[in-house]
């Protein structure tokens, strides 16, 4: 019964005063302003500056302003209650809302909880899987329902920071009467979970009212349900009279030939269920909505949903709910038991989707994150994964190469490190040369795996078959987690072999390691290998795309440590400015080594302790060297530091303070700028070229997937002709941007194009030659995408075809060989070896041209082939070129400052 009101801007600028003073009431007192932005150093915020402004002669009313709906935060009706008890209570200004700020204690209290939805609408959640078409399935259904009846409908959709395989949580409502909730459902009538693991994971059915129905997809028997669930999920089932149903949709996915998506098996089923259309109208209209959506992809698609729908139907059980229950699912542990107060205090509960509930105070001050973290998430999202078969093992490595996820690895291990080893850790003996009777063991990450369901490179490409597909659930009862923990104890073991094959880089633990990028992702491998070759001493620079997605997402990275406490330091900045945040590492970097280095030299002149000034005298002639010499040399350098430091006297004091400082600098520092085409090529472009022509020693990696993937596809200047993307649905008509020989003709960048399917020794003689390059560096690497509509289990065969059709030539420019006299260029792919034809008819963004635009596609496709022509031949003669006479660089050109390697 309170005399409150709303105001909303709906046209900001030009702020209208006369409009906004005609719509407040004489008798207000007090008004809140909400502001969804935030802008440091402000008395306060923009749209409450010009309340302020507008409202200056009303000395009668107070004025007060708060942020609300930052990072996407929602806005309830018990929060819009808490800002109205704020104006009656505290009313102070800078206030906050919907977050635990224990720091300055400015949030709003929440005095009472509000539900003002209407009892009469349906609410429906569905827990689903990022690239299992439960979303694209909820939006027909909304769009089925909407169309068909006269229900008024609404959706929302959440998802994490992972890429396909990520969670999904679809919020789904319908009703007689206009629905005015613009947030999620905080009750929900049908609960349907697409995806077993979550089960102890999340609440699942955290909300579901009396007497509402919970869908399941599982391959269980219906007597076997109740059972698989945790003990809160069988006590709301029995308390609130739940009725339950089961369906395995992944089977009648995978045997109609929609793989995992389960999409339209599910929204069959839902249907079926919730009774919200007659089953046989609900059927026709699924299909018809199915012809529309996948018609660009063919009547065999088309067809394949429908057969779907109509075995959804015969599928759908429902489960009898026991007395009691004889077993029950395990609540998963998201953090171990000795984790620090990061894991326990920030992660675990944004793990558990809590995240809303972390106060303030639990957050870092400069927003810099622990790295090795991503290790804890253990999601389980696998159907099946790898299982070893040593008998048939080459010890060649590949499959540890092309694995995305770094969810398969490979060890030489001393035999006296096996005392410990669990029960089946198999080992053999290891191929390498070497004296000391090392074993040798391929060890899958079960939990961290992706699943042969969905990636599968791995056997792909095994050249023996010494891996098959064995269920999850099978692997996790004979104890492959447990062997995995061993097996991570391990020390690294390379003797016998060296880093520069890929065998021996494989040898390496990766720095980078169960990232949330899609299953089967093609750039990740390259993100795993530079680690394995550079990680304990990289800063990297990461432009805003897929890689700083699933690179650093707060509050967990895949970037990792070694046993030593040495890896990548890594940093995201925009798609413009990459390029020169790299370009400040370095200036930075070399700064501090430049100082670095005069006081080790000062302080041999005002003395120091006998063992820090020998070290310090072994170490300054290998200054320039980054080699294994160079830090067991630096090593030894830092063990002496702090005793000196305490030994220090006056003079030296200050110095010694100044080299226990920058330490961390002895080794110089590996900087690569990385991140996408859309970067690199578009609206990064021109900070690129900037470093490049810099002349200093900056890596660049391109992870080039011909299109903006991490907004949705939309078409880059990378992008190729003929292709189908956003903003390209007929097809691209322009050639694509040939990045590699446009920075060439600075003639002191080193530029290489890879492709790991197609030469993984020449990617690693690449990284290596581009880092040991004392100048500029850029790596174009091929990387197929999802959104290229390519099966993500057989990536690793699409790197191939782009060489081996002529498509994507591979080669490397080195600089340093024409100041030898000797041609600069290689090219390292040779005349085609598969019709051009095998290569876009086996690529959807492709195919949907013919489909879609008949007419245009012949054309487009021999415009295309010419493209791949004239470049191979223009690099074929770059190949066959005279070096010209090389030039004496100017300072800063192709040359490293003296401080650098």
């Amino acid at each position: 019964g309170e005399k409150v009101g709303a105001v909303k801007v709906r046209l900001y600028r030009p702020f209208s005063v006369e409009d906004f003073r005609n719509a407040l009431p004489q008798t207000v007192k007090k008004i809140a302003v909400l502001d969804r932005t935030k802008e440091p150093g402000s008395i306060g915020e923009p749209l409450y500056m010009d309340v302020v402004a507008a409202l200056k002669d009303r000395k009668d009313i107070t004025i007060i302003g708060g942020r609300y709906g930052l990072s996407s935060k929602e806005f309830t009706p018990t929060m819009v209650k808490s800002v109205y008890d704020h104006l009656d209570n505290e009313c102070t200004h800078g206030f906050t809302v919907g977050i635990i700020d224990d720091v300055t204690n400015t949030n709003t209290e929440i005095r009472e909880e509000i539900d003002s939805e209407s009892p009469d609408d349906i609410k429906c959640k569905f827990w689903g899987y990022g690239s299992d078409g439960t979303v694209s399935a909820n939006k027909n259904s909304i769009k089925i329902i909407g169309e068909s009846t006269d229900q008024y409908v609404q959706a929302y959709f959440s998802y994490d920071s992972h890429k396909a395989g990520g969670i999904t949580v679809s919020h789904l409502r319908f009703g007689k009467h206009p629905i005015k909730s613009q947030y999620f459902l905080t009750k929900a009538n049908f609960v349907a979970l697409h995806k077993t693991s979550y089960i102890g994971r999340y609440d699942i059915l955290e909300g579901i009212v009396e007497g509402g129905t919970f869908l399941l997809n599982s391959p269980w028997k219906p007597e076997d349900v109740f059972n698989k669930l945790t003990p809160d999920m069988q006590q709301t089932i029995k308390e609130k009279s739940i009725k339950v149903y089961t369906i395995d949709a992944n089977k009648i996915a995978k045997d109609v030939g929609l793989g995992n998506r389960i999409n339209t098996v599910m929204q069959a089923a839902f249907f079926k269920i919730s009774g919200v259309l007659p089953e046989q109208e609900a059927i026709k209209l699924m299909k018809d909505a199915v012809k529309k959506q996948f018609s660009r992809k063919g009547e065999k698609v088309v067809q394949m949903n429908w057969d779907a729908i109509d075995k959804a139907g015969e599928a759908l059980q429902q489960v009898r709910i026991p007395e009691r229950a004889t077993g029950a699912a395990a609540y998963h542990k998201h953090v171990p038991d000795d984790a620090g107060d990061w894991e326990k205090n920030v992660i675990e509960p944004i793990m558990k989707l809590k995240g809303d509930d972390v106060p303030v105070s639990k957050m870092p001050l400069d927003g810099a994150i622990p790295t090795g973290t991503n290790k804890l998430e253990k999601r389980g999202i696998a159907l099946t994964i790898p299982k070893w078969i040593p008998e048939k093992c080459t010890q060649c490595g590949i499959c540890a190469m092309v694995c995305p996820h770094a969810s398969i690895r490979i060890k030489q291990i001393d035999p006296k490190d096996l005392e410990n080893a669990p029960k089946g850790f198999t080992t053999l003996k290891s191929n390498t040369k070497n004296d000391q009777g090392l074993r040798f063991r391929v060890q899958v990450y079960p939990q961290d795996c992706t699943g042969t369901n969905a990636c599968g490179n791995c056997m792909d490409l095994c050249p023996t078959k010494a891996l098959v597909e064995q269920p999850l659930e099978e692997a996790l009862a004979n104890g492959e987690a447990e062997r995995a923990t061993f097996f991570d104890s391990l020390p690294d073991i390379t003797d016998g072999t060296t880093t520069n094959t890929v065998k021996g880089s494989q040898m390496v633990s990766p720095l980078f390691e169960f990232s949330g990028a899609c299953a089967g992702c093609g750039e990740t491998p390259y993100l795993k290998l530079v680690t394995q070759l550079f990680g304990d001493r990289m800063i990297i620079a990461n432009a805003t795309g897929c890689s700083s997605i699933y690179g650093g997402t707060f509050p967990i990275t895949p970037y990792a440590k070694n046993k030593e406490g040495r890896g990548p330091a890594w940093a995201n900045s925009l798609f413009e400015d990459n390029a020169e945040y790299a370009f400040g590492f370095r200036l930075a970097v070399d700064a501090n080594r430049r100082e670095l280095k005069a006081a080790l030299e000062q302080v041999l002149q005002t003395g120091t302790t006998n063992e820090l000034k020998a070290a310090i005298e072994k170490y300054l002639p290998l200054w320039d060297q980054v080699s294994e010499e160079a830090k067991a040399t630096a090593k030894e350098v830092l063990q002496h530091i702090p005793h000196a430091k305490e030994e220090a006297h006056d003079e030296s004091e200050p110095i010694m303070f100044r080299i226990d400082e920058l330490k961390d600098f002895l080794i110089d520092k590996s900087v690569w700028a990385i991140g996408g085409d859309g970067w690199a090529y578009d609206i990064g472009y021109g900070g690129l070229d900037h470093v490049m022509a810099s002349g200093r020693n900056v890596n660049v990696l391109v992870l080039d997937t011909e299109v903006y993937s991490n907004t949705g596809g939309q078409c880059s200047k990378a992008t190729p002709r003929a292709a189908t993307a956003k903003f390209a649905v007929s097809g691209k008509k322009q050639s694509r941007k040939d990045l590699g020989r446009m920075l060439m003709t600075y003639g002191n960048v080193y530029v290489a194009s890879v492709s790991l399917g197609a030469n993984m020794n020449q990617v690693i003689k690449a990284f290596n030659e581009a880092e040991n390059y004392p100048g500029p560096s850029i790596i174009i690497a091929y990387s197929p995408c999802i959104a290229h509509h390519i099966d993500m289990k057989h990536s690793n065969k699409e790197y191939k075809l782009a060489v081996e059709s002529g498509y994507w030539p591979l080669y490397r420019y080195d600089p340093q060989k024409r100041a030898a006299g000797e041609n600069p260029f290689q090219l390292d792919s040779g005349e085609p070896k598969v019709p051009f034809t095998d290569y876009i008819n086996n690529e959807g963004r492709y195919k949907s041209l013919k489909i879609q635009f008949p007419d245009q596609a012949d054309e487009l496709f021999k415009k295309a082939e010419e493209d791949a022509k004239w470049r191979l031949q223009e690099l074929k003669q770059m190949k066959h070129d005279q070096p010209a006479v090389p030039a004496k660089p100017e300072e800063g050109q192709g040359q490293r400052p003296q401080n650098e390697k």
